[in-house]
């Protein structure tokens, strides 16, 4: 009888490299019918011991001597590949993903707000975005039931159910990770184009190549630098994308206050006749402002790169290099907002913000050199970005093939996968080039999974007294956050449909 079921149950044939690796995990996703088989010429131990030292979380059940059962699809797939990472490998990932070319727009939603609105959403949004990024990086992993929740919506569908996962979270994680790929290519592609000029100057031809044609040499640096295996294998990568970032952010406002105030600068806020919409407006800049600092998506993934153990949890690590990414985080944005409404009042312009404003008002007083080396450090930091944007898309695209298949991906399927992903991205970049001018529509879309959810998912894991402190701060960010997503969708909509976007599909510019 044994021998019977033993047939019908199916193996899952793991290499002895990948069986030992610190990436096996519990995972509350392991189907009871796994089962591991290590490809080994070492004859199997008859003990019955169980061996603990695989288990890289301590635990109650870890102490009663229970047998832990291992996923091994986690060995396999590119987020928890690998388990090498440190606080180094997360302040460049969390620092990567949390400054990019959503920040230029900053000053847009101050044309709106105004000097006291625009520093107080800033301030409060900072403070607001850490906090939740706090509780997500606790929430990674349990103590008393040993699992690791490696991915945001692993850990949401656990906490609510698989019906609520893909209603409210499947869809703004996807934006916030393909949504980001695709305006990179855009960013990328149309920053390129700027770049060549600079660099071409009147010597030959600057519209050699068609903005498609941009976007396709964009994509194709992105291709090959996705071939890397895993997030940690990217960790270099990020670190020179947190680098340009930094240094773009800081070329553009520094150049931009040392040339001082345009003639004619007015701060005074654009106020509608309409009441509604002057509230809608106010909604669209807040939307812009939640914007800035999408990335929670990545929070656990980041976070599961790194070994954890019983003495040595990953939140510590984790939460160091999260908070020094962040001083650097609110180093660069806080003086971009600030310094470039400073310079440009109401001219900011509404798309590309910053960048826009630099080009249009200073690529003839300003030396060429930096003009250059701004666009250089654009398109580096887009490439880099891509990266860790997209290898959440790699993950969950390999996962279908693990799970049917019960073995990891071949590499040159892998290939194909990831390929074909970047190129979709690139025809969805060609087809939709006005994504950016809809910033306000989409972060009130994207605001509940940084604002709003950590929240949630706080009070329903850890289950703090009921009306303490912790209790009331939660349940009233978690629900102003939803709040704030419904007004500003409808903001969004409103603004679009009342001033209209330039809808040009198929004509990036």
């Amino acid at each position: 009888m044994d021998e019977v079921t033993e047939a019908a149950t199916p193996r899952v044939v793991a290499p002895p490299a990948q069986f030992h690796s610190p990436s096996l995990t519990r995972s509350p996703l392991l189907s009871s019918d796994d089962r591991i088989e290590t490809v080994s010429k070492t004859p199997k131990s008859s003990s019955p011991r169980p061996r603990f030292n695989i288990t890289p979380i301590g635990s109650p059940i870890r102490r009663a001597l229970n047998l832990t059962r291992l996923d091994p699809h986690d060995a396999w797939l590119p987020i928890t590949e690998s388990r090498n990472g440190n606080a180094f490998y997360a302040a460049f990932h969390t620092l990567c993903s949390g400054i990019g070319i959503q920040a230029l727009v900053l000053p847009v939603a101050f044309t709106i707000l105004g000097w006291a609105g625009g520093i107080i959403s800033l301030i409060i949004a900072f403070i607001w975005q850490l906090y939740t990024l706090y509780l997500m990086v606790q929430l990674h992993e349990s103590t008393e039931t040993g699992l690791r929740y490696s991915r945001y919506l692993q850990l949401f569908s656990v906490t609510f159910g698989n019906g609520l996962s893909r209603l409210l979270a499947f869809f703004p994680i996807l934006y916030l990770s393909a949504g980001t790929c695709v305006a990179l290519i855009i960013i990328g592609g149309s920053t390129s184009k700027t770049f060549f000029k600079v660099v071409c100057g009147t010597n030959c031809n600057a519209d050699y190549l068609t903005p498609i044609e941009w976007y396709l040499v964009f994509t194709c640096v992105a291709v090959l630098l996705a071939q890397l295996p895993n997030l940690n294998s990217i960790a270099g990568v990020s670190l020179i994308g947190a680098i340009t970032a930094v240094g773009y952010c800081t070329l553009i406002w520094v150049i931009s206050v040392v040339k001082g105030r345009l003639p004619g600068v007015s701060y005074d806020p654009v106020k509608p006749s309409a009441h509604i919409e002057r509230a809608f407006d106010a909604l669209n800049a807040l939307g812009i402002v939640a914007f800035a600092f999408r990335g929670h998506n990545l929070v656990l993934e980041i976070q599961a790169t790194m070994p954890s153990s019983e003495k040595h949890p990953s939140r510590v690590p984790m939460w160091r290099g999260v908070k020094f990414s962040y001083l650097v985080v609110a180093i660069c944005l806080f003086p971009l907002a600030i310094g470039g409404y400073w310079a440009y009042g109401q001219k900011i312009p509404k798309n590309g913000g910053m960048l826009t404003a630099l080009y249009a008002f200073h690529s003839r007083d300003t030396s060429q050199f930096l003009i250059g080396l701004t666009s250089l450090f654009v398109i580096i930091n887009a490439v880099s970005s891509f990266q860790i944007y997209g290898m959440p898309m790699f993950d969950a695209i390999e996962a279908c093939y693990t799970r049917r298949k019960k073995q990891a991906c071949p590499w040159w399927l892998r290939v194909i996968l990831r390929t074909v992903f970047s190129f979709l991205c690139f025809f969805v970049a060609v087809a939709i080039p006005f994504l950016g001018s809809v910033a306000g529509l989409v972060g009130g879309i994207a605001l509940p999974v940084t604002f709003a959810y950590p929240c949630f998912m706080w009070l329903k894991i850890k289950k703090p007294k009921k009306y303490g402190v912790v209790w009331w701060v939660n349940w009233v960010l978690g629900v102003l956050g939803m709040g704030l997503s419904l007004a500003m969708i409808a903001a969004g909509v409103y603004v679009v449909t009342n001033t209209g976007v330039q809808a040009s599909f198929f004509k990036p510019h």
